[in-house]
């Protein structure tokens, strides 16, 4: 069993539209409500590559309610612990490219090409008491679990070296997402991937190139550091060497989840125990299917069997 976490959990809302007129109306093609955070978004993932999963977090007030509705729903299995404060909400707003509703083609809707904005609310306040209650909630689960993921933000109140406590409780291999702090104290709970992209890994370790950053994490403690770096591939410097995953041609789409994909290959990696090449080949054809995927915790199956032979790893 693969567990996630995400202590931010969100309310994930999708809007697609044409385009974005910021000094106009904007009419909305489709609307998508679902449970997010990275952490869901890679235990869907798994989900929908066969994989036992369980999502834990925490979870609050109306909002709260709605995420476990949706998990329920979704038939994803979950453990969350409640919270007094009403958990977040977030909004992406997808360009996707075509016609308005109803509406001639004008020259801004036929225009190639979707890009995506995202409005992240900072997320609800956590006391002492319910962090303390959550750690042994986790310890608890880590102790089944074959796998953890720990990703995302982290909500108000919660130390930012939270991670790296969590990491060295587990007692299994523990793949942590991250930005900011959090990133940057993860080293010290070794775990055996931290993941970063290429803007998060220059804020944490600033001056250097991709290969300098990600050896000092791994000098600080993480057992390997993979960096996603967009169309440019996956860089990932490990115990066993330094590999590179080298992309065919560029998706283009949504964006928003495709490092969640990719972080599900690497978990899924670590429970099959695959070699790193076709570890990473199968974590970046996850990554760039799921940008063709119109809504984070998906992918596009075709565009995942097309990429995956074709990707290069040196």
């Amino acid at each position: 069993m693969i567990l996630t976490v995400t202590l931010n959990l969100a309310l994930d809302v999708t809007y697609e539209v044409p385009s974005v007129d910021w000094d106009g109306v904007n009419r909305v093609g489709a609307v998508h409500r679902r449970a997010g955070g990275k952490g869901v978004n890679v235990a869907r993932v798994l989900a929908a590559l066969g994989q036992e999963v369980l999502v834990t977090g925490l979870a609050g007030g109306p909002t709260g309610r709605a995420i476990e509705e949706d998990l329920r729903a979704a038939r994803l299995p979950s453990a969350l612990c409640g919270i007094a404060a009403d958990s977040r909400a977030t909004l992406a707003v997808c360009e996707t490219g075509g016609p308005a509703p109803q509406e001639t083609p004008g020259p801004r809707e036929t225009a190639g090409g979707r890009r995506t904005a995202l409005f992240n609310e900072p997320g609800p306040e956590v006391t002492p008491a319910e962090l303390a209650t959550f750690v042994r909630h986790y310890t608890s689960l880590a102790a089944v679990a074959d796998v953890v993921v720990i990703s995302g933000s982290l909500p108000r109140g919660v130390p930012a070296d939270i991670y790296a406590t969590l990491a060295d409780l587990a007692g299994v291999p523990v793949i942590v997402d991250a930005d900011g702090d959090p990133l940057r104290h993860a080293p010290k709970g070794r775990p055996s991937v931290v993941k970063p992209n290429a803007k998060e890994l220059a804020r944490a370790v600033p001056g250097g190139t991709p290969d300098e950053g990600a050896r000092a994490l791994r000098d600080q403690g993480a057992e390997s550091v993979v960096v996603s770096m967009g169309s440019e591939g996956l860089l990932a410097v490990t115990g066993e060497g330094t590999f590179r995953a080298r992309m065919p041609y560029t998706v283009e789409g949504n964006p928003t989840g495709a490092g969640d994909s990719l972080v599900a290959g690497l978990a899924l990696g670590l429970v099959e125990s695959e070699p790193w090449p076709e570890r990473l080949r199968r974590a970046a054809a996850l990554g760039a299917a799921a940008v063709a995927a119109p809504v984070a915790g998906e992918f596009d199956r075709d565009v995942y069997a097309d990429i995956h032979p074709q990707i290069v790893i040196t």
